[in-house]
């Protein structure tokens, strides 16, 4: 666990087979129960969960085949949030998401009945030790766009960030007693804090407060959690059908977060240009947390060169030691019910990728 994150490691969301599309599409008309599409859900995780060990990755998920959007499943099943349906989706590029978002409706808290902790207990046992069970869910900062705050319910950003960090401090403690020792936060709000415009933002404040006030957030979470406790950060700019929400570097970012942010490990994008340059690495204190480059891409199925990878990994050791990186898909495959646009034979090709560059680089 010490090595968490691993040299070779994976965002979390796999393509959903088509055998639970059709499960899901029957259960949602009512032709087959609940606990019948979770029998389906769960044979999936347990091929999966083989297949991942099979291509010789150390963390391993359940492929978020029980929900259908990253963030929202569990963010709805918080108290005091809810989902709904908005009149539109969000604007990506060339592409609308299907409209469905959360909202804030009374006091927010932790659902200790929360179905996430049944669903980690399962897939635990499905894993048997045989790697480390990953647990991805939403950053608490999720629940700062723009939008989802009550200003009736919360008149004021400090009160509200004080109930969420303590709702999401709760929920490290349920997942750890659950089990869960490797968890990864999602973050596109974070990363988003880096683009051109700050419009899906709180007005009224600029984008370094905003900065502060989401460092403030996640290290106020992290306080006092257990030692054996491993969290990652990953930083997202968007993933629905291998399409994309924005552009921008790390560089509004990194003077304050890669350099303060209190996690054991940033999963990075820097599959295309939309990054931005390795510079703001330089930021993330040596010793410190390791770095996990999202170098090859989860939206397309092509396998990128192997020799533009180490290139790319070299130019990266020059702000950040070598021995702190390591290397990932660059988002999940799959942050939504709806997928990517490759195969699952491409997918499982890429992590396989993966998995060999890091044994050329650092061994096994």
């Amino acid at each position: 666990m010490t090595s968490v994150p691993f040299r070779a490691d994976h965002v979390g969301s796999l393509l959903r087979p088509e055998r639970l599309h059709e499960a899901r599409s029957q259960f949602n008309n009512g032709q087959v129960s609940a606990s019948e599409l979770r029998e389906v859900e769960t044979e999936e995780i347990k091929r999966i969960v083989d297949k991942q060990i099979e291509v010789g990755l150390k963390a391993v998920t359940d492929g978020e085949f029980r929900r259908s959007w990253w963030h929202i499943d569990f963010l709805e099943n918080l108290n005091g949030i809810e989902g709904y349906v908005p009149k539109v989706g969000y604007n990506f590029h060339d592409e609308e998401t299907e409209a469905y978002d959360v909202r804030n409706i009374g006091k927010i808290s932790f659902n200790q009945d929360h179905p996430f902790l049944t669903d980690f207990k399962e897939f635990n046992q499905i894993v048997n030790g045989r790697a480390v069970a990953k647990q991805t869910i939403p950053s608490p900062n999720q629940l700062f766009h723009a939008g989802i705050r009550n200003p009736e319910i919360y008149p004021t950003l400090d009160e509200y960030a004080k109930d969420v960090i303590q709702t999401y401090r709760d929920a490290l403690k349920a997942f750890y007693q659950a089990g869960v020792r490797y968890i990864q936060f999602d973050d596109v709000y974070i990363a988003g804090l880096n683009a051109d415009s700050l419009a899906p933002y709180e007005e009224g404040y600029s984008r370094q407060e905003l900065i502060e006030l989401a460092l403030h957030v996640a290290n106020s979470v992290l306080e006092n959690k257990p030692e054996d406790l491993y969290v990652t950060t990953h930083l997202c700019r968007g993933n629905y059908k291998s399409t994309w929400a924005f552009k921008g570097s790390y560089a509004e970012i990194a003077p304050t977060l890669f350099a303060k942010e209190n996690v054991d490990g940033f999963f990075l994008e820097y599959d295309d240009e939309r990054s931005g340059s390795f510079k703001p690495l330089e930021f993330i204190p040596n010793n410190g947390p390791r770095v996990v480059l999202g170098v090859i891409t989860s939206k397309r199925g092509e396998l990128e060169n192997k020799d533009v990878i180490l290139t790319k990994i070299k130019e990266a050791s020059q702000f950040i030691p070598l021995e702190q990186i390591c290397i990932s898909p660059q988002c999940g495959f799959a942050s939504t019910h709806h997928g990517n646009k490759l195969t699952e034979e491409e997918q499982w090709r890429k992590l396989k990728f993966i998995v060999d560059i890091s044994e050329e680089i650092w061994g096994k």
